[in-house]
């Protein structure tokens, strides 16, 4: 690329979008990296660790649910940039708050609202990138975007190896405030300005739900990511348990499974989104890692009595093949008019971040039936085919023009 693309790809929005993400993954992925010390802290036995640990995990994805329509709504409404302010101050203030919990019931509470907060950041910055740059841009801005954010768990796991889980969490809300600062010097979308001053109905997510075709892409876009939440709240999660039945020879710990776990995202993410500019199209990369994903999930549950190093490369290796969601959130943001833009690319990645409640029910009740690796696999099998059904459900929307409104 020449030098006007390049500072093209690296203007304003795409830099402020991508440390948003940055921090929206700190935060997102910390209580997964803290879960074991901070309920230790907080008095619950061993033996609890895992199911109070699913709880709360279920809680900030139930908060990441309801956050992703507030948000998605107010974006196309007000506009992108209120939902970007308002979703990094609650998830900071509330991250700073979660540095104080002294019992499981303040920790639930905090962590429903951070849910909350950090539904916004993500779609709303996407929204803003995809709207900003040039078609032919497009693509390689939101996979920046997606690749610097997801070293947000690298760093996490870094930080809270150097102090305690609650230093970790107000580090984590600081982080957030001070992006508020750069964030003042961002400027709304122009495609956005445009249809603001025309009469169309905004934000009206019942839209959504009147045309068949229109739910049929809706719920398609949400479900072709149903592989990547199951990697990272099942297996990653569950990280050290799952070691412990494949006779790993030493002690996995989840803060250095979701470490290289979001390493490989970041280098599937980079490489999914070049792929794409290269061949493109959005969904035959995502058919591709779609099945890398089946390959890898089978490496991880299967190969036993390797050392912690062999099984963090599995890690690794499961992060790659879920590397596609900056395509993912790309591909929503891509399928609706202007007037719906961002509330479906703010709903869309935290209702399959939803997902999680479902599938963690259905994996606790099938490995109370059968074991932890079958429990895994079948749900894992389960998530992988609904994703390939999905896929058929969506257009291919490489290069297509976003200057659009949805209409009944």
């Amino acid at each position: 690329m020449q030098e006007r693309p390049l500072r093209t790809l690296f203007s304003i929005p795409v830099i402020v979008a991508a440390l948003g993400y940055f921090v929206d993954i700190y935060d997102l992925l910390l209580f997964t990296i803290v879960r074991k010390p901070s309920l230790t802290t907080l008095g619950i036995a061993d033996a609890d660790l895992l199911r109070e640990g699913e709880f709360l995990i279920q809680t900030q994805m139930t908060g990441l649910l309801v956050g992703g329509i507030i948000w998605g709504i107010m974006g196309d409404k007000k506009g992108r940039l209120s939902v970007l302010f308002g979703s990094i101050l609650l998830y900071s203030l509330s991250n700073i708050a979660n540095g104080f919990v002294t019992n499981t019931t303040q920790y639930a509470i905090l962590r429903f609202i951070g849910g909350i907060g950090l539904a916004g950041e993500l779609g709303a910055g996407i929204t803003l990138v995809s709207e900003s740059l040039p078609t032919h841009l497009r693509g390689y801005g939101t996979t920046l975007v997606a690749t610097v954010g997801l070293f947000g768990a690298v760093v996490a796991n870094f930080v809270v190896k150097l102090s305690d889980w609650r230093t970790s969490f107000f580090i984590g809300g600081g982080l957030g405030l001070l992006l508020l600062i750069a964030r003042i010097s961002v400027f709304e979308s122009g495609i956005f300005l445009k249809i603001k001053e025309q009469h169309v109905e905004r934000g009206n997510i019942f839209m959504l739900f009147k045309k068949q075709e229109r739910l049929k892409k809706f719920l398609g876009c949400i479900f072709i990511g149903t592989p990547i939440w199951y990697v990272i709240g099942i297996l990653i999660f569950a990280s050290p348990e799952i070691a412990k039945v494949l006779n790993v020879s030493g002690e996995i710990k989840s803060g250095d499974s979701v470490m290289w776990s979001y390493i490989g995202l970041a280098v599937g993410d980079l490489s999914s989104g070049l792929l794409s500019q290269y061949l493109k199209s959005r969904k035959k990369v995502v058919l591709l890692f779609i099945l890398l994903t089946l390959i890898f999930v089978l490496l991880y549950l299967f190969t036993t009595g390797i050392s912690p190093a062999h099984f963090y490369f599995h890690c690794f290796l499961l992060g790659i093949g879920a590397g596609y969601w900056a395509l993912f959130v790309t591909i929503a943001a891509e399928q609706f008019g202007t007037n719906l833009r961002s509330t479906v690319a703010t709903s869309v990645p935290n209702f399959i971040r939803g997902t999680v409640v479902p599938i963690t029910a259905l994996f606790q009740l099938l490995r109370n039936h059968t074991t932890v690796i079958y429990g895994a696999l079948i749900v894992g099998i389960l998530t992988i085919i609904i994703g390939l059904l999905s896929l058929r459900a969506i257009d291919e929307t490489f290069s297509s023009d976003m200057n659009f409104v949805e209409k009944d």
